[in-house]
């Protein structure tokens, strides 16, 4: 188990900092609330129904851990607003935000709805923000904070029939990118997540465009190849724990990183983009994605 007890340039130790993480019912944001609560961190772990939070509050009551699950919809003003504003009642201060909260919304951008693109933005993109603007005054107060954005390799790469999902991300990239130079003045970092494939209930609650699933889309062959290219590349695929670690290391480090990409698929992906001519690297993710 990582134990980190470190102090801030401010003298702040962890056991004095407030967490705050979306979409923390499983996976990466479940192993990540636990894994800074183990650390000391005051985790208020975020849900969007808390009929989904059992297993978290469960380990919670079990370890003695500092957390507390509240319920949150990113997707919402009046949720995040609420929710924000609880934890600021108990603590006068959030440290560290961890934006986790995301799906992807899979299939040919033909094949994608207005309304469930926007509704993958709502998520992906503008829940980000929404809780960004929320914490943003009280980290600028304090002169201190930690903002996490949870991107992927996807918001610097495409692979096929994801548009909508890397659209999202590719945005998140800028936003932090830009913001950045914004609020350094002010103590605060921002921190850019980047995991290749994670075998973790991600891919579980992937969602499926409507048209997409209809046996007479024009795509189905090429959606059946790239669902066996992700088969066989979650077979490796590091568990969520891992970004959790990262994520650990990233928010506890005086001096972080922008962008921490994770895994060895998005590693050498990444450094495929950086070498190759567009061409080339077209013909390399086709191959992969494409051609089972």
């Amino acid at each position: 188990m990582v134990l980190i007890h470190n102090k801030d340039r401010r003298g702040i130790s962890n056991l004095e900092k407030v967490a705050l993480v979306t979409g923390s019912s499983s996976g990466i944001g479940f192993e990540t609330s636990v894994l800074l609560a183990r650390n000391g961190f005051h985790t208020y772990s975020t849900v969007r129904n808390l009929e989904k939070s059992q297993a978290l509050i469960n380990v919670a009551k079990k370890d003695g851990l500092p957390l507390q699950v509240i319920e949150l919809d990113v997707s919402s003003d009046k949720s995040v607003r609420d929710g924000v504003n609880s934890v600021l009642d108990e603590n006068k201060r959030i440290d560290v935000i961890v934006n986790n909260a995301g799906y992807a919304l899979v299939g040919a951008f033909e094949d994608l709805s207005m309304d469930e693109i926007k509704a993958q933005f709502e998520t992906n993109f503008f829940g980000a923000i929404r809780v960004i603007q929320a914490v943003l005054p009280t980290m600028r107060d304090h002169k201190n904070g930690r903002i996490v954005n949870l991107s992927s390799m996807g918001g610097r790469i495409a692979i096929p029939l994801d548009s909508a999902y890397h659209g999202t991300k590719f945005a998140l990239e800028g936003l932090s990118e830009s913001l950045q130079y914004g609020v350094e003045p002010f103590g605060i970092k921002i921190i850019l997540i980047e995991p290749g494939t994670i075998k973790s209930n991600f891919f579980n609650n992937l969602k499926m465009a409507s048209k997409a699933q209809r046996p007479d889309s024009p795509y189905t062959q090429m959606m059946q190849k790239l669902n066996a290219g992700f088969s066989f590349i979650l077979e490796n695929a590091p568990p969520p724990v891992e970004v959790a670690r990262v994520i650990l290391k990233a928010v506890t480090s005086e001096h972080p990183e922008l962008r921490y990409p994770i895994g060895d698929d998005a590693t050498a992906l990444l450094k495929a983009k950086r070498t190759m001519s567009d061409a080339e690297f077209g013909n390399l993710m086709k191959k992969q994605f494409l051609s089972q």
